[in-house]
This record gives structure tokens, sequence and C-alpha cells, in this order.
């Protein structure tokens, strides 16, 4: 029972992380990502069975067309570096929480927020304001084109015949 209780918070508190007021809402990322929330931490996994933090990215990015490679560094060599004030839903942000460079991604999602696979709670999502982020906080690169963002965060068509 606690676990389905605990499923039901996390689902409620993620359509409202995400959802709300996310670019992404009801969109073909926000799917994706939504999907893989829960999913359990694995050391060099690339799937729903368990992502690391750069499979996951790769994950989502892949399921949109978008090829990424698996490695956090690698992914920060890729795109274009934007300002925190400039993020958008759909941009890479990383941390140094290794204390050796890049080590850590996720995929912001809008107010503040990002998507990623923490080592200590699977794929989540936290805000970059959180004391432990912003203290590691690298920056953030824009992988999608702008014609590319238009066709992943535009909304997916709703089946619901309302005349």
């Amino acid at each position: 029972m606690k676990k389905k209780l605990a499923a039901a918070v996390l689902s409620f508190s993620i359509i409202f992380t995400i959802g709300a007021g996310s670019a992404f809402a009801d969109s073909k990322m926000d799917k994706v990502i939504d999907k893989t929330i829960g999913t359990k931490y694995v050391s060099g996994g690339i799937s729903t069975n368990g992502f690391d933090c750069s499979g996951f990215t790769m994950y989502v990015f892949d399921k949109i067309g978008i090829n990424l490679p698996h490695q956090s560094g690698s992914q920060y060599q890729m795109g274009t570096a934007i300002s925190q004030d400039d993020l958008r839903s759909g941009d890479l942000v990383f941390f140094n929480t290794s204390g050796k460079g890049v080590s850590h991604v996720g995929i912001y999602v809008g107010e503040g927020k990002f998507a990623h696979a923490s080592s200590s709670r699977g794929v989540t999502v936290s805000s970059l304001s959180d004391s432990y982020y912003v203290k590691r906080y690298i920056g953030a690169k824009r992988i999608m084109s702008t014609d590319a963002y238009h066709s992943v965060a535009s909304e997916t068509e709703d089946n619901d015949d309302v005349q």
C-alpha cells in the first residue's frame, strides 16, 4: 500500500512539476520524461531498466530523434552554451558532482526545474535552486535547433472531440 501511495504522490507531483507551466506540457518530450520518472539509477544504464544521468538524457533525446553520446562530458561538448537566465525546456544542464569537471547532466523542464537520473533517487525532477545543485552548476547547452524545439514542444494531438 505504501508503494502505491508513494507512486500516486510522485505522479501527482510530477504533473505539477513538469506539466504546469512547462513549454513541454503534453508534448513529445514531456511524455517521454514522464514515463521514465521513478526508474532506478544504474551505472551505465541506458534503458527503462535503469539509467545513469547521461543514459537518461541520451534515451530521452533519442525518442525525439536526436542522438547524444553516452557521457556527460561528451554531451557538454555539443550544442550552444547558454546562460541560466536563457534556459528553455529541453536544454541540457550540467554539474560538477565529482570535483573533476562535468560529471552530471539533466534536462531543463521549465520553472527552474530539471529532470535527471539521480544516483540516490533514480529518475526524478529537482530544482536548480537546490543548494546542492547551485554549488555544482557548470552551465547549460542548447542541443535542439529552434525548428526541432518547436517540433517537440508543440502539444500532441488531443482527441477530445470538443465542439
